[in-house]
């Protein structure tokens, strides 16, 4: 008996995210659209990530019209998105009223899908983001970010996999960020979930293509029962991005599996963004083929880009060795999160200090906060040793309770700051901008009159080698606002500025 597998086109968000630092302007997407619209997708993700970061810091757009374009353009289609729970699209969690008007808007403004997920897989942290969903009736989208460490069990994610569905998730997302999802691991897991939760139960798979297994894992994934896989077009896919769209299909072939997708769309679709993507080179990964040292190192390969910026802005960038063997020890000593944003930056942000400064000699604002709870739970245990030194550090005692619990409402304060801003039109969405951007927002506002920019050029013009900013591997997030450090040292606290890349 044959069964039908979806497909979700990240196109327009994750593959150029991935591969081309977020920085494609919405002109250059919108002539596709049509094509998308009628190729025949279970959903387009087009929306969320680091793309909200970029519009305003980089292409002068407003992310909220963005948007509505492609609501407009695609009028056949589930849009999609990828929201970080209680961080929303910022760096720090929101209080529970500033998450439910966040929900509100972007359904408002033609969201259909919600792929909501936390950093440390605490579940407490999403609830708020689901309730906010459902009670909007789109579609949730529960989100298990995928990892490997001595406490990670296909058991552990069975377990999650029901928590969330007590949550009321309409479906599941196995999220591998660093394409660590084997084949057989993702066999495993798709199985045991639809063993224990029931067949009826939507699970889709999300991977990156950058250790050269998991197209495998995608087919495994498939005949262990998945209903949905994410891939991207061809000519916007491989190296830190995603297996081919139309390489799942064409491997699918005489399978018993099935596809809905329309090869002649997917070749105009390939054709478009073959001619846009050499315009972009500037901003081009420096991974362009396989990287399998990942499945040693559990370090995804914006973690590594934004590690040798900062050792070599110290001089130091022939420790970098150092720094990867490192990595996984502060991990452990932080209970082994799953490195993806905001983990990612705090945990190897905090690696780079130890080697250079000797073991939590220093520690970041954000590590401490790690360490004390603030962020959320683990999996593991933390080191009791490195607990002690945050609270000591941060004078503050460790927290059980969900970090949002903490906040006091915020929605009025939020709107009185952006209210006083040049520019701001005093919308909803405009004060839920600047409540996640506070630094980049003032400045979009003030000259968002002045229209988009596109940063594309001719490919003769390129130089691929100049990149702005490190580009993101592995599906981590690759545009971030310059983080302000309180370092304590030697007994006296400074302030360190780190720009990280995922």
């Amino acid at each position: 008996m044959s069964k039908h597998i979806d497909i979700t086109e990240l196109a327009l968000r994750d593959a150029h995210q991935s591969l081309l630092a977020t920085r494609m302007a919405l002109e250059d997407m919108v002539p596709a659209c049509a094509d998308i619209d009628a190729a025949g997708y279970w959903s387009v993700e087009c929306w969320g990530g680091a793309t909200f970061d970029a519009c305003i810091r980089f292409l002068n757009e407003d992310p909220w019209e963005r948007l509505r374009t492609f609501r407009r353009l695609m009028p056949n289609s589930r849009l999609q998105m990828l929201l970080r729970g209680q961080n929303l699209l910022g760096y720090r969690h929101y209080e529970d009223s500033v998450v439910d008007r966040f929900v509100d808007k972007a359904a408002e403004n033609g969201m259909d899908v919600f792929r909501v997920f936390d950093a440390l897989n605490d579940l407490r942290n999403v609830a708020q983001a689901v309730r906010a969903v459902r009670r909007n009736g789109k579609h949730a989208q529960g989100t298990l970010c995928y990892t490997v460490s001595p406490l990670h069990t296909v058991q552990g994610y069975v377990d999650m996999a029901r928590g969330l569905l007590d949550l009321g998730c309409d479906s599941l997302c196995i999220k591998d960020m660093a394409a660590l999802l084997r084949p057989q691991a993702a066999y495993d897991v798709v199985k045991a979930i639809k063993d224990a939760c029931g067949q009826q139960v939507r699970i889709h798979v999300h991977t990156h293509a950058t250790t050269g297994v998991t197209l495998v894992s995608l087919m495994k994934a498939i005949e262990a029962g998945a209903d949905c896989v994410d891939t991207a077009i061809s000519s916007l896919s491989l190296g830190p991005g995603h297996n081919p769209t139309e390489s799942l299909v064409e491997m699918l072939q005489g399978t018993g599996f099935t596809t809905s997708v329309s090869k002649p769309h997917l070749h105009r679709i390939k054709d478009h963004f073959a001619a846009v993507r050499p315009r972009y080179a500037e901003f081009m990964s420096n991974i362009t083929g396989v990287e399998t040292d990942i499945f040693d190192s559990q370090i995804p390969g914006g973690m590594i880009s934004n590690m040798e910026s900062q050792l070599k802005q110290q001089k130091a960038s022939d420790r970098l060795k150092e720094v990867l063997e490192e990595v996984p020890r502060v991990r452990a000593d932080a209970g082994y999160p799953p490195l993806v944003t905001p983990s990612s930056q705090i945990v190897g942000t905090q690696a780079v200090f130890n080697v250079m400064m000797g073991r939590y000699k220093a520690m970041t604002g954000e590590f401490a906060d790690l360490m004390l709870g603030y962020y959320g739970a683990t999996l593991g245990e933390r080191t009791p040793e490195v607990v002690a030194q945050a609270e000591a550090q941060a004078r503050k005692p460790p927290i059980t309770e969900r970090p949002a619990d903490l906040l006091k409402p915020e929605w009025q304060a939020l709107r009185q700051a952006a209210l006083a801003l040049p520019g701001c039109d005093g919308s909803d969405e405009d004060v839920l901008t600047q409540a996640m951007f506070p630094q980049v927002a003032p400045k979009f506002f003030a000259k968002r009159d002045a229209g988009p920019k596109n940063l594309g050029q001719a490919p003769e013009a390129a130089t691929p080698a100049a990149a702005a900013s490190p580009p993101a591997v592995g599906g981590a997030e690759p545009l971030r606002s310059a983080i302000v450090y309180d370092v304590t040292l030697g007994g006296r606290t400074r302030r360190v500025t780190v720009t990280p890349a995922a």
